[in-house]
C-alpha cells in the first residue's frame, strides 16, 4: 500500500461548504416551527449545531483513523447494528406511528444509519476477498442476499420503508461494482417489486400516499397538503428566490420544514439559482468521491468508497424527487442540509472514511 499522505482537499472544501450552507438553511427554515412550538427561534438550530460539532469530531477520527483496521470490525459492527435494530422494536421512542429510536438519556440514535454504514463495511471487507465468487448465485450472490434480507426485515418492522430502499439500492450498487452478474439482478427485480408493492399494499398510509400523488390537489387538505404546500415553495422562488429568511411557506404550511422538505426552503428563498448550487456542489461531492474510489489502492477502500458515495447520491436523488413531486411522498432526509442527529454524524464519519482512503490513494488531492 502506498504510504499515507495529504487528505483530498476538493472533496473536504466540498464536505465543509454543504455543511455550513446546510446549518444556514436549518436555521432559516426552523426558526418559524421553532418559536411555535418552542418560544425560541434558536432551538432546532442549537441543537443541530452540537450535532454538527459532534459531526466534525467523527469526521476527522475517521480520516486519521486506518480505513484497513475497519476490516476487523466489520462482522461486529454489523452485529450491532442488528442488535439495534432488533432493540429499536422493542424499547424504541414512538413517534408519528414509527418506532425508529433509540433513547439514551437525552442522545437519540436511529439504529437505520448505524445499519447503513455497517452493511457496506461489511459488505466492502466481505466482497473484496470473496470477489471471484460474487457471479456464482447460490455460493456468492446469495450469502449477501440472506444478509441484506434480515437488516432490511428489521428496518421495514419500524416501519421505515425508505430507509428499506436506500440500504436495498446502495447493497445492490456495491454488488454490481464488485463484479456481480445483471442478470441475477434483473431476476431478483421480479420478486423485489413484487415486495414492495405488497409494503404498500399492507398499510393504509402508503397507499394514501400513492394516491395522493397521482393527484395531490384532490387530496389538498390531508395527504395532498404536504406536496402542494411544497410546489407552492418552488414556484414561489423564481431565479434569485425570495430572499434568505423570507419564505412563506415555512410558516407553518410544509409540516417541519427543516426536515425531509427543506430542499423546497431552499428553492423559495434562493430560487432556482440557490437549488442549483446546492445539486451541483453534491454532484461535485460525488464526482470526488469515485474519482477517489477509482484510485483506491486496494478493492476494499475502492468498495468503502463507493458505498458511502452511493449512499449520499441515492438519498439525494429520492429526497428532491419526493420534494418536486416526481414520486410519492416518503420520509428522506436531504444529506447535510435536513435536522436530524445521527444522520448528520454517521454521514460525517462517512466523509472521514472516504477522506482516509484519499489518503492512501493515486488521484491528484488538489
Amino acid at each position: 500500500m502506498k504510504g499515507r499522505g495529504a487528505f483530498d482537499f476538493g472533496f473536504f472544501l466540498t464536505v465543509m461548504i454543504l455543511l455550513s450552507f446546510g446549518l444556514i438553511m436549518v436555521f432559516s427554515a426552523s426558526s418559524a416551527d421553532a418559536f411555535y412550538r418552542y418560544n425560541d427561534s434558536y432551538f432546532v438550530i442549537k441543537r443541530q449545531l452540537i450535532w454538527a460539532v459532534l459531526g466534525l469530531f467523527a469526521m476527522f477520527f475517521m480520516a486519521s483513523f486506518n480505513y484497513k483496521r475497519l476490516d476487523k470490525l466489520a462482522i461486529p459492527f454489523l452485529l450491532l447494528s442488528i442488535v439495534l435494530l432488533a432493540a429499536v422494536l422493542v424499547v424504541g421512542t414512538e413517534v408519528k406511528g414509527a418506532q425508529r429510536w433509540l433513547g439514551f438519556g437525552g442522545l437519540t440514535i436511529q439504529p437505520s444509519e448505524v445499519a447503513k454504514l455497517a452493511i457496506i463495511i461489511f459488505f466492502s471487507s466481505r466482497l473484496s476477498k470473496k470477489k471471484d465468487k460474487i457471479q456464482k448465485f447460490f455460493t456468492g450472490l446469495m450469502p449477501y442476499l440472506m444478509i441484506l434480507g434480515v437488516i432490511a426485515a428489521l428496518v421495514i418492522m419500524e416501519p421505515h420503508l425508505s430507509g428499506t430502499v436506500v440500504i436495498i439500492l446502495v447493497s445492490v450498487i456495491l454488488l454490481f461494482a464488485a463484479g456481480a452478474r445483471i442478470f441475477h439482478f434483473v431476476i431478483l427485480s421480479l420478486p423485489a417489486i413484487a415486495g414492495l408493492v405488497y409494503a404498500v399494499i399492507i398499510e393504509p398510509y402508503r397507499m394514501r400516499r400513492i394516491v395522493s400523488f397521482l393527484d395531490p390537489w384532490q387530496y389538498k387538505m390531508n395527504e395532498g397538503w404536504q406536496i402542494i404546500q411544497s410546489l407552492y415553495a418552488i414556484g414561489s422562488g423564481g431565479l434569485f428566490g425570495l430572499g434568505l429568511g423570507r419564505s412563506r411557506q415555512k410558516f407553518l404550511y410544509i409540516p417541519e420544514a427543516h426536515n425531509d422538505f427543506i430542499f423546497s426552503i431552499i428553492c423559495e428563498e434562493l430560487g432556482f439559482v440557490g437549488a442549483a448550487t446546492v445539486i451541483i456542489l453534491f454532484i461535485i461531492l460525488i464526482w470526488r468521491g469515485i474519482k477517489i474510489a477509482l484510485n483506491a489502492p486496494d478493492t476494499f477502500g475502492s468498495l468503502l468508497t463507493t458505498g458511502i458515495i452511493s449512499l449520499i447520491a441515492v438519498q439525494v436523488i429520492i429526497n428532491i424527487a419526493v420534494v418536486t413531486s416526481s414520486m410519492p411522498v416518503t420520509g428522506m432526509p436531504l444529506p447535510f442540509f435536513s435536522a436530524g442527529g445521527s444522520s448528520l454524524v454517521f454521514i460525517m464519519g462517512g466523509m472521514g472514511i472516504i477522506l482516509n482512503v484519499s489518503r492512501y490513494s493515486n488521484c491528484n488531492r488538489g
